[in-house]
């Protein structure tokens, strides 16, 4: 019991180390990009921490089994630097029994990507995009900053001067969208109004940017002529009521409904989902005999090898995904062989360490 806590301490440690790292790089890039979008005013700031927290899980999912992989590498190689394994295999302990050791805390971590493939990440995913298609089809008033124009595409600008004190209404607007004719001939619409206020049409869901007290124009560009409209209450529409993007993909369905859904797409992301946990004992399988150095090499001396090994795995899952999706793979055949593949070069790989322990 002893050896066992040591050496779980020790891979879960340096896990975390790694983890912590990769996460901080990972959520850095996109909360950059995320801040980004908000300060063009494509989505509102307010909204930032929501989306970083349900994108966690879809990160960790990805993280956790190259971590745990490094984890073993690094931990068992400052081991063998300190001769500690020696001492550990003259005592009688084989690398079978340091693999089974190392297989208990593989457990947990695949315990827990697990419950993001399946489940949280899912969850996390259609949460995002229901929320980021809210603020694309449609003209949110928290997205719209006083004082400045701004593109909220469909070749859209809007500008506002100010809002009412409750937020609900907007004084001095103007709008200027691109346009097409009944004849398809394009134009330009211009319109200023002395306030506006959102509304949805209930029995269609369409929504609607109602504006009073303004005027309108609409040009067409190469012509000398100008269509002006005047108006006490106009209404200008934002987006219809289906008018968002499908969000029925098998990325953002639930296990549960991927299980009874026989199309392409379906089995190939409920095969992914499943892959992963599945990874991180066929990683533990390779990352116990790379982890096997000379002294004299350091303990990153396999780090590039195991980088490329993980990348080659993960690589040809993405592809079996993509494949699998299109149809040009049986989804009977899948990911199987590729685990398969990964398997069978880790036992060898164990086979060939058990030996050398013997010896």
């Amino acid at each position: 019991m002893i050896i066992f806590r040591y050496l779980t301490r020790e891979i879960l440690l340096t896990m975390a180390a790694v983890a912590g790292v990769l996460l901080l790089v990972i959520m850095g890039s996109r909360f950059i990009r995320y801040f980004a979008d908000a300060a063009e005013g494509d989505i509102p700031a307010s909204i930032l921490g929501n989306l970083m927290l349900f994108h966690l899980p879809g990160f960790l999912e990805l993280i956790l089994p190259l971590a745990f992989f490094l984890g073993i590498l690094l931990a068992y190689g400052q081991l063998y630097l300190n001769s500690e394994i020696t001492v550990l295999v003259a005592c009688g302990t084989s690398p079978a029994r340091l693999l089974q050791v190392s297989l208990v805390p593989a457990a947990l971590v695949a315990v827990l990507v697990g419950l993001c493939s399946l489940w949280l990440t899912p969850a996390g995913a259609l949460h995002n995009a229901v929320m980021l298609e809210d603020q694309r089809s449609r003209l949110d008033f928290t997205a719209l900053a006083p004082g400045r124009f701004q593109d909220f595409g469909g070749g859209r600008t809007a500008y506002t001067e100010s809002f009412s004190d409750d937020g609900s209404r907007m004084q001095e607007v103007f709008i200027s969208e691109s346009q097409r004719r009944r004849d398809g001939t394009p134009e330009r619409a211009v319109t200023r109004a002395a306030s506006g206020y959102q509304t949805v049409d209930e029995e269609t869901g369409s929504r609607f940017l109602v504006l009073a007290d303004g005027e309108r124009y609409s040009v067409d560009p190469g012509r000398f002529e100008a269509e002006h409209l005047e108006f006490v209450t106009y209404a200008v529409r934002l987006a219809l009521g289906g008018d968002r993007r499908e969000l029925e993909s098998p990325d953002y369905a639930s296990t549960r409904e991927l299980l009874s859904d026989d199309s392409s797409e379906a089995r190939a992301q409920l095969q992914w989902r499943l892959s992963l946990p599945i990874m991180v004992f066929i990683l533990t399988l390779m990352a116990m005999p790379l982890s096997r150095v000379n002294p004299r090499q350091g303990r990153f001396a396999k780090l590039l090898p195991a980088i490329f090994l993980h990348v080659c795995y993960l690589s040809l899952l993405l592809a079996a995904l993509d494949a699998i999706g299109r149809g040009a793979m049986p989804a009977a055949i899948g990911m199987w062989p590729i685990h398969g593949a990964f398997l069978a070069l880790g036992l060898g790989m164990m086979v060939r360490a058990q030996k050398k322990g013997m010896r």
